[in-house]
């Protein structure tokens, strides 16, 4: 069963990446950014989600034929066919694009089931037409070979690496044009939460600076008269 309420699912959709990382900063979180993972389309919405993952190994040749894809419980195959609806579904390609994670066939079936997103720190295939998917997609760059030429299918819904930032299944996933990050599930609704507020403080802070206002004194708020103008603005704008 999902632990992310709607309502914390709907708060995230609101800020950035980047506002995230600053609040997971202060908790002492550094390494919660998935490295040189960028989206196909940077114009979809904000993806949420809770992670449901998928980890690969390099491939051994005597193992890893394309026969392997007949086999009904390929890990690969079941894990697309398990991802529950509006979860993102991550994958540790070790940081290899040499071959493809998965294709347009496959995010076309979890886009068709419901799944929020998917990231991948190496890459998809059929990029082109993944990017026009309604779906948010995330990787390191196009990669036509397909995965078994360097990854095999072993775990799923494991904690996972993802291009260096730890992932357990149930965290939160966020994604954006900037990249993906990844939220600890027992501290996602305060996160959340606090990222609001920093987004109302920034969205203020930006409408001072586009004004004129120098940011010393303003960002951070040192001076009391910004204190005092924010709480204004806050009123103002129903913020």
């Amino acid at each position: 069963m999902s632990k992310l309420s709607q309502a914390t699912r709907d708060k995230l959709k609101t800020v950035s990446t980047a506002t995230l990382c600053t609040a997971l900063f202060k908790r002492g979180l550094r390494n919660q950014m998935i490295q040189d993972v960028l989206p196909l389309d940077a114009g979809k919405p904000t993806m949420v989600g809770e992670a449901f993952t998928l980890r690969y190994i390099p491939a051994r040749e005597d193992l890893n034929p394309i026969t392997v894809f007949q086999d009904r419980a390929h890990p690969q195959r079941k894990a697309v066919e398990e991802c529950p609806p509006g979860a993102v579904f991550v994958i540790d390609s070790r940081k290899d694009a040499r071959a493809a994670s998965a294709g347009s066939i496959l995010v076309t079936r979890l886009m068709l089931r419901g799944v929020a997103g998917v990231v991948t720190d190496g890459g998809f295939r059929d990029a082109a037409e993944i990017a026009k998917l309604g779906i948010p997609s995330f990787h390191h760059r196009p990669s036509a070979p397909t995965n078994l030429t360097c990854h095999q299918a072993l775990d799923i819904n494991v904690p996972i690496g993802c291009g260096d930032a730890p992932v357990w299944p149930g965290d939160v996933i966020v994604g954006d044009s900037d990249g993906v990050v990844v939220i600890p599930a027992d501290i996602a609704a305060e996160i959340a939460d606090e990222a609001v507020e920093m987004t109302a403080f920034e969205d203020f802070v930006t409408e001072q600076v586009r004004g004129g206002q120098s940011i010393i004194g303003l960002y951070p708020p040192t001076h009391e008269q910004s204190k005092t103008d924010f709480a204004a603005w806050r009123i103002k704008h129903k913020r």
